[in-house]
């Protein structure tokens, strides 16, 4: 059996040696090298030709996100970044996700981990998902603050109440390619938008606050209780499902927002199947469902149930899906009325919206 080549990159001796155990304990990966600083891993990529590099992103002499661009660049390898849980480094995981990084591991989770003879860690699966995306490495064009981005937020025009939803969920991938759906919806859509993105507290907000960045609409980490309106996108925190809650007489009636920490969902926490359970049976009107590029099933079996509610449903096409777990279980249900590539997603939603 051919073993999936590693280059592990981390200015700590102590996490290089530990990171480096735990790939080797499984029998598909083997490291091949490792390096203290960026400019050592690009070095030891050319020598070494590694099929994934799991990339610190604080670092002497070259950061890991300087490291990460350059490999983009020059020679784009498959890489998986390595973050503390604070919110500077949530910050840098998020731009390593932007500029071409596959998926990112909390470091903390590796320090209790010495005991290498446990079941397969969140790093090691994560790196055998990275080999599996070479070829589909890009970074995203993000477009330039828009000064006029807060003027055309909630336009004239916009209905004070809600009667339209729009519900994505991804995972592996899904900070790249909301990136290429929000920014692409305008500022006054007459609907709310409830995300899901497969990721652990302390990073949703800054995925949220990127997103606002570059989007007309308003987007931010859902918050309990808030009110649910149109022309806002809601991004569900992590380690909290996000619910919805209908209150209020049947002609006028609001949408709150509603979290909880109830048991996750194939494993997830938020999962998508548990936002999609809520809607279908708290909303009253429209909806767009999207299941895009992740690992796994979560979305296929709330999709069925949004679509008893006739909720329209679209699926990322496989040509674009860094992983085609979670848009392939959607298909294989046979309710999805459109499947198509990730550029084409926020066109699609319009028409069907």
């Amino acid at each position: 059996m051919t073993k999936i080549r590693v280059l592990v990159v981390d200015d700590s001796a102590y996490m290089r040696r530990l990171i480096t155990d735990l790939l080797n304990h499984d029998p598909q990966l083997e490291v091949v090298g490792t390096a203290s600083n960026g400019r050592e891993a690009l070095e030891k990529i050319e020598t070494l030709n590694p099929q994934v590099v799991t990339m610190d992103i604080e670092m002497p002499v070259m950061d890991g996100l300087s490291a990460l661009k350059a490999i983009m660049q020059t020679r784009p390898v498959p890489v998986v970044m390595l973050s503390v849980v604070n919110n500077q480094a949530a910050q840098a995981t998020m731009k390593a996700l932007e500029f071409g990084a596959v998926d990112f591991v909390a470091k903390p989770s590796l320090q209790i981990l010495l005991d290498v003879t446990g079941p397969s860690t969140d790093i090691v699966n994560k790196v055998k998902i990275a080999a599996g995306t070479a070829g589909k490495l890009n970074g995203i064009p993000l477009r330039r603050e828009d000064p006029t981005r807060l003027q055309r937020r909630h336009l004239p025009g916009i209905s004070l109440g809600l009667n339209k939803l729009i519900l994505i969920g991804t995972s592996t991938g899904g900070p790249k390619a909301l990136h290429q759906v929000v920014p692409k919806l305008p500022g006054n859509l007459n609907a709310a938008v409830l995300i899901v993105q497969h990721m652990p507290a302390g990073f949703t907000r800054s995925l949220a606050e990127r997103l606002d960045q570059v989007s007309a609409l308003r987007v931010k980490e859902a918050e309990a209780g808030e009110k649910i309106l149109p022309g806002c996108a809601y991004v569900a925190p992590g380690d909290y499902h996000l619910k919805v809650l209908a209150t209020g007489p049947s002609d006028k009636r609001e949408l709150l927002v509603k979290l909880d920490q109830s048991p996750p969902r194939h494993g997830c926490r938020p999962a998508f199947d548990v936002l999609l359970e809520s809607v279908a049976e708290q909303f009253w009107s429209q909806m767009v469902c999207v299941i895009m590029t992740g690992m796994g099933l979560d979305g296929a079996e709330g999709m069925l149930k949004v679509r008893a509610k006739k909720a329209r449903t679209i699926a990322e096409h496989q040509s674009t899906c860094v992983v085609y777990g979670m848009p392939r279980a959607a298909v294989e249900t046979g309710q999805v009325d459109q499947v198509v590539p990730l550029p084409l997603i926020a066109n699609t939603i319009m028409q069907l919206l």
